[in-house]
């Protein structure tokens, strides 16, 4: 092997030692995932095992290749600090994004399976990458924050600039509320024991709640988490609004089904009407104006 190397130029030997390094490193990757995945209990363990042993291949490799292209130089750390000076200016967005990387690994401010918005985006995170995350896209043109089946790549670096809510963070469940309107005829206080009854055949088990709020790793300022029912006169009726807490990917289900139990209720009620905005029109010379005079006629 020596004398093989010796009829090689300097530059011809760093290129088979890397190229046999890369071959071994990821042949022992692949040799130990065949061992391994086939033993893991779910999906999730196998995404995260490959993704963990792929970090550690390509920094190994990383370092290895450091090394080989770097062992004949005469003054290492003056090549590096121009090398590194160099990446630092050409590749910043790159740079902006492994950093933010290395943040969402440490830091955790999602991973793969939560629900996130970031920015104008929202979806699930499928897959956590070096330069980018990936959503299944929610919301758009698909109404309550269902999918609609695309695949957003966000750059890392967006986390460090915009925003990021995380449904699922801390506590696994989110508020949603049911507004019902009823005319002003209508018998509202029933209305209010009707979406009462209603929505609370829907919430989350209070035990489940309990306990999610009880490993809730952030301070709370709300401690009472059972359904309640807010009433509000609007210009068109009396709103009835039922809130409720549901899982992240549970409201457009808990809304329709809601409503389905709802609407046969008013249907059969004969004090209770749906309401909805109407125009009157008012024509002065037939009805007279609102002080009783014809049109025309006004006091002097």
């Amino acid at each position: 092997m020596n004398q093989f190397l010796e009829l090689l130029s300097d530059n011809a030997q760093n290129l088979v030692l890397s190229a046999v390094f890369l071959v071994l490193i990821f042949t022992l990757r692949y040799v130990l995932l065949r061992a391994v995945l086939s033993r893991l209990p779910d999906d999730d363990l196998v995404y995260r095992t490959r993704k963990l042993s792929f970090y550690i291949a390509a920094g190994l490799l990383l370092l290895i290749l450091g090394w080989i292209w770097t062992r004949q130089l005469a003054n290492v750390g003056s090549f590096l600090g121009l090398l590194s000076a160099g990446i630092a200016i050409a590749l910043s967005d790159v740079l902006k994004n492994m950093a933010a990387w290395v943040l969402i690994l440490v830091r955790r401010p999602f991973k793969v399976g939560d629900r996130i918005e970031v920015g104008p985006n929202a979806g699930d995170v499928v897959d956590i990458g070096v330069f980018r995350f990936s959503l299944m896209e929610i919301r758009n043109w698909v109404d309550a924050d269902q999918t609609t089946g695309r695949i957003l790549h966000i750059p890392n670096g967006i986390v460090f600039v915009e925003p990021l809510a995380n449904y699922n963070e801390g506590f696994p469940f989110i508020w949603l509320e049911v507004p019902v309107t009823v005319t002003f005829e209508s018998n509202w206080a029933k209305t209010q024991e009707m979406v009462e009854e209603v929505i609370a055949g829907h919430a989350v088990d209070p035990d489940t709640v309990m306990a999610a709020a009880s490993r809730n790793q952030y301070f709370s300022l709300y401690r009472n988490l059972d359904p309640a029912v807010y009433v509000k006169v609007i210009d068109n009726g009396v709103k009835v609004t039922g809130r409720l807490l549901v899982p992240p990917r549970g409201r457009r289900l808990t809304v329709s089904k809601v409503w389905q139990e709802l609407l046969p209720l008013i249907e059969a009620a004969p004090d209770m009407e749906l309401a909805y905005p109407t125009t009157r029109f008012f024509r002065a010379d037939l009805e007279g104006t609102p002080t009783g005079m014809t049109a025309g006629h006004h006091n002097a």
